[in-house]
């Protein structure tokens, strides 16, 4: 079997395992361990009886729904989408209609098949890692007006979270500025760094959320985009009608009302991220990265494309290697933060395999 080039590849590890690929530990996918939410199950279980009728082509109770999330929004400034990787298709048709576009880089590998799926021209500019953070790359000043910017904050694969205010000026600066904030509501609203509140004011600006990651949900496929509804109506006419089945509309719309799933998942995730990285800094040869996320970025002297097969074959734990960032390579793994017991499993099997 193929490398993949994505994390949460079961049936490649499974092969490289030899074990069936129930028994993967998957810490190679941020998905957060606590769901699917019962709410979600819940309205997939009713919505069954939905199978038989096209689903609703606008989307509009879906579209209520997420802009309940963003109270200031109507809901005509949303498009649901086919998971996040549909929208960031349209997102790349659009920047590439410009004279190039800014990628900070190590980035997510789909943002260079987005763009080059229509012929973008790319200016990558990399991303100076650092353990406490790391600073947005230097653009050129003054930057043409025939240029576009694509970013992801809470960025992956480092985990770091850049404020308001240093994206902020590039709304002014850039003819088109897409902003992946998949990881965004990881994060508790009070810390939360989203330019959802600036979107009327910019319609240069366009966000892209998932709804997978934090709602365990990815087999399901569905995200929304948040721009003005000029830009949204494009993006309809250009997609393949009905880009979202009626079950992963019916399993959307309950989750975002979930508020308690929502709290467990904050409360979760900053005592298991801590331990996670307080043990694999205490490893000898890896060196853990600060993150807002739900994963971490580890520096790792031995090859990660082999610890990664050492974990899969002798304890059926998968992380993610960093080949498909060809600006990290093989001495970077990404590691998603799961359960404490998990997570416990996870660095006691690395510290058999480092020592």
């Amino acid at each position: 079997m193929k490398r993949p080039t994505h994390g949460g590849n079961l049936a490649w590890a499974a092969s490289l395992a030899s074990c069936p690929p129930s028994l993967i530990v998957d810490f190679s996918a941020s998905i957060n361990p606590l769901g699917p939410p019962k709410t979600a199950l819940a309205a997939i279980e009713s919505g069954q009886q939905d199978l038989v009728a096209y689903p609703d082509p606008n989307y509009y109770q879906l579209r209520v729904s997420l802009s309940q999330l963003h109270p200031t929004l109507d809901p005509d400034w949303i498009l649901p989408g086919n998971g996040c990787a549909e929208l960031l298709t349209w997102a790349g048709r659009e920047l590439a209609q410009l004279e190039e576009t800014c990628l900070v880089t190590p980035a997510f590998s789909d943002y260079r098949r987005a763009l080059q799926a229509f012929s973008g021209n790319v200016r990558e500019y990399f991303l100076e890692l650092g353990i406490m953070g790391c600073p947005i790359p230097n653009f050129p000043s003054p930057i043409p007006k025939t240029v576009g910017l694509l970013l992801n904050n809470p960025h992956n694969p480092t985990g770091c979270l850049w404020n308001i205010e240093e994206i902020k000026p590039y709304l002014e600066q850039f003819a088109l500025v897409v902003v992946d904030e998949a990881f965004m509501d990881f994060l508790p609203p009070p810390q939360q760094q989203s330019l959802i509140p600036m979107v009327q004011e910019y319609p240069n600006l366009v966000i892209l959320r998932s709804l997978t990651k934090f709602y365990s949900l990815p087999g399901l496929r569905i995200g929304y985009a948040i721009a003005h509804p000029e830009r949204l109506q494009r993006w309809q006419q250009w997609r393949d009608p009905w880009a979202v089945n009626s079950l992963a509309a019916a399993a959307a719309t309950a989750v975002v009302q979930d508020t308690e799933f929502q709290q467990k998942t904050w409360a979760w995730l900053e005592s298991a991220r801590s331990q996670l990285f307080q043990g694999l800094a205490q490893l000898p040869g890896l060196q853990p990265y600060l993150s807002a996320a739900n994963f971490l970025l580890v520096q790792s002297e031995p090859s990660s494309s082999q610890l990664q097969e050492k974990l899969l074959k002798h304890s059926q734990l998968l992380i993610r290697d960093c080949l498909s960032f060809p600006e990290l390579g093989d001495r970077y793994f990404r590691v998603a933060v799961r359960t404490p017991e998990e997570n416990q499993r996870l660095l006691e099997a690395l510290s058999a395999i480092l020592s």
